[in-house]
């Protein structure tokens, strides 16, 4: 059983990213399944940090763009979801190549959702997992949709 209300699709999913910092770090969707999303960021020159190793705000920012977005996926239209709280252990250091984030919800509420976000490298290992936190909005009259929403 699926976990979306909305419809959802790698095509859609990859065309929420245009001008943003998603686009910027070449985040990509590449899979859907029926309670989970996976995207893919290069390691390389754009995402290290000073010491030529992975960011790990990168595989922060990886990891909020997949529970966030997932999230957004998970509500009605006359909802929106955002970011609250997010933490983050890195524990493999990388110098390049692909990594591989996978979003699955832990709980979703009214309210609140929680999402797992763990980031591996190729080889399945795991290099980051990461814990986010969703607050659960009421779209207002006269409120500017976001992007998710108004999008497809």
């Amino acid at each position: 059983m699926t976990i979306w209300k909305r419809e959802i699709n790698l095509d859609r999913l990859n065309q929420t990213s245009k001008n943003t910092l998603i686009e910027h770090l070449n985040i990509l969707y590449t899979e859907v399944g029926d309670d989970y999303i996976c995207a893919t960021m290069p390691v390389c020159s754009f995402t290290h940090q000073p010491l030529g190793m992975l960011h790990g705000g990168a595989s922060v920012v990886l990891a909020e763009t997949l529970g966030s977005v997932a999230a957004n996926f998970c509500v009605d239209d006359n909802a929106y979801c955002v970011g609250l709280d997010i933490n983050a252990n890195h524990v493999r250091a990388m110098r390049s190549g692909l990594v591989i984030g996978k979003a699955t919800p832990i709980h979703l509420g009214v309210s609140t959702q929680v999402w797992q976000i763990n980031i591996s490298d190729e080889r399945g290992r795991l290099v980051c997992t990461s814990r986010l936190t969703i607050a659960v909005k009421q779209q207002r009259k006269g409120n500017v949709e976001t992007g998710v929403n108004s999008a497809g």
